[in-house]
């Protein structure tokens, strides 16, 4: 096994139902192949439900919330896409706060898809480069960022790093750069 994360814990953060499963399967099995140890976080404990596009699919433990937990905790993280995952996320402060807070730490950040939203929520896209699904163009363009459509874009320009990505199409690309990048901030440390 490679070891490129070894030592890093990164939390993907999720809403209770709406998460879109690859994407947050897919980056999770990226983080553990290279020795990182992911943790699920999410508003609520118990499990959360996943979804294949608009049909449930597997649910998932929950290692902590977002009350019990701070960026602190973590080395990175991972926004996982699907639609209500992240339109939910959004509505939660302690959710909010949290995804701030890797900001605010100088914390690499990753976010695909829809997950965006929160980053628009959070107050953390001026001035910065990002991609997404489509329909989140105009709220980035709205807080200030600037929306690119590109298969991943990494965005050095503000206090940390942030790896974005469109669609699950993209999730090759997202992972190595995730990867790269997290382990970037490993060798920096």
């Amino acid at each position: 096994m490679a070891e490129e994360l070894k030592g890093i814990t990164v939390a993907f953060l999720v809403a209770p139902e709406g998460i879109e499963q690859v994407e947050l399967t897919e980056p999770w099995r990226a983080v553990e192949e290279v020795g990182g140890t992911p943790r699920l976080v999410s508003t609520d404990s118990g499990t959360v439900q996943a979804f294949e596009h608009l049909d449930k699919a597997d649910t998932f433990d929950v290692d902590a919330t977002t009350d019990t937990v701070t960026p602190d905790d973590f080395d990175a993280l991972v926004l996982p896409g699907g639609v209500a995952n992240p339109d939910y996320l959004r509505t939660v402060e302690s959710a909010v706060d949290f995804i701030k807070g890797f900001f605010d730490a100088g914390k690499p950040v990753a976010a695909i898809c829809h997950a965006p939203w929160t980053l628009v929520e959070a107050d953390v896209v001026r001035g910065r480069s990002i991609t997404s699904w489509p329909s989140v163009k105009t709220d980035i363009a709205n807080a200030g960022g600037n929306w690119v459509d590109e298969e991943v874009v990494v965005d050095r320009n503000g206090t940390n790093t942030l790896i974005t990505s469109r669609k699950p199409d993209d999730l090759a690309a997202f992972n190595s750069a995730l990867v790269v990048e997290f382990g970037r901030r490993t060798a920096d440390a």
